[in-house]
């Protein structure tokens, strides 16, 4: 199968991790005769460095024209005095608008291997596999209007009934492909956008007489992540919710290295990116964890591509890899490699012979 795909390194660390998902698809692709085109285009501060903006024409244009895309990360200290129309994130928020990228996808599971990584007891994370469904182009980032002064400010929460269905039904859609259970988060008992939401939830149910319900709101969800967070199966929320819990939940696997996301559309569609910052701190270090984006990658394969099959196959080198006790510098213990090294650790992981029963089982599975 043959798929374009544009990668958008972006900023900080965002050059290393892509490229390191980079070389696991060319991996992917050679065992499972795919063929990959990859394209390079600006995003972010780099974009703002050689284009001034930080989403340029080129780059729409060769998003445009992709299966699919991969980004890194954008921002940075360097670009913090910019105007607000030339920062960094206003990039990533165009983008999004851009291809309509409503529904974002943030699995949350613990390893087995970075228990111990985590601030939670391991009791509380073992077990710990989500994902929170969180939408993605309306609610407060995108409401107009919004108003500053020196003595006042104000930002405006608008959902459509139409922006919430979709996102609702994303959630049930996906819960039917896991355990079938949705968790609705909102704040019914204050917003009038909340209320709205839990109604279309309640209606929308109806048509997925399969999938077990239960609204929460977002401080106990808060909470409940904290206290069991083995608990949930799919989380569906708005926007600054989704936004936030998935935050607290990244904090589950013990590193924000770890997690992958995908950002998609109607169609087969999507961005993938890890969900951690650009640390600028540590870039061109060696130190930068691509297992975010490596597992971004996969999700690619799975969402957009309709690769199960070589999708669970990076997914168990990933593991494997920490299970033979190689970390990176943000994860304690365990024999600390360089970006590139972990990297080659997952390569060499696919060809092994515990993948390949792995990917066995998946052909028998489907």
């Amino acid at each position: 199968m043959k798929k374009a795909i544009t990668v958008l390194p972006g900023d900080g660390i965002g050059p290393e991790v892509t490229a390191a998902a980079v070389h696991v698809l060319q991996a992917i692709a050679k065992r499972f005769q795919h063929e990959f085109e990859f394209h390079y285009a600006a995003i972010g501060g780099a974009a703002i460095d050689t284009h001034g903006q930080p989403l340029p024409d080129e780059t729409i244009a060769s998003c445009s024209t992709a299966d699919a895309v991969l980004l890194g990360s954008v921002g940075g200290p360097k670009w913090d005095a910019n105007p607000p129309e030339l920062r960094p994130e206003k990039g990533l928020l165009a983008l999004r608008k851009q291809f309509n990228l409503y529904a974002n996808l943030r699995p949350v599971k613990s390893y087995k291997a970075l228990e111990s990584a985590s601030p939670l007891k391991a009791e509380h994370v073992s077990g710990t596999d989500f994902v929170i469904v969180r939408e993605l182009t309306g609610g407060l980032y995108f409401s107009e209007p919004r108003k500053k002064t020196s003595d006042m400010a104000a930002d405006t929460l608008v959902y459509t009934r139409k922006e919430i269905e979709r996102i609702v039904d994303s959630a049930f859609q996906l819960a039917r492909t896991r355990k079938g259970k949705v968790t609705s988060v909102d704040k019914a008992n204050v917003l009038a956008s909340s209320k709205l939401w839990r109604e279309i939830v309640e209606e929308k149910k109806k048509g997925y007489p399969d999938v077990e319900v239960e609204h929460i709101l977002v401080d106990a969800a808060a909470m409940q992540l904290i206290r069991e967070p083995s608990s949930f199966d799919v989380i569906v929320t708005e926007n600054l919710f989704g936004d936030i819990l998935s935050d607290e939940a990244s904090m589950i696997t013990g590193s924000l290295g770890m997690l992958p996301s995908a950002s998609l559309r109607d169609d087969e569609f999507g961005v993938y990116e890890p969900i951690h910052g650009s640390a600028p701190d540590i870039a061109g270090q060696g130190k930068a964890n691509p297992a975010g984006a490596i597992l971004s990658a996969a999700m690619m394969l799975r969402h957009s591509f309709g690769m199960a099959v070589e999708a669970q196959a990076i997914e168990t080198a990933v593991e494997n890899v920490l299970e033979d006790g190689y970390f990176t510098a943000d994860l304690h213990g365990g024999r600390i490699l360089s970006t590139d090294a972990w990297t080659a650790k997952v390569i060499e992981e696919l060809d092994s012979e515990s993948v390949s029963e792995s990917i066995c089982f998946s052909y028998i599975s489907g």
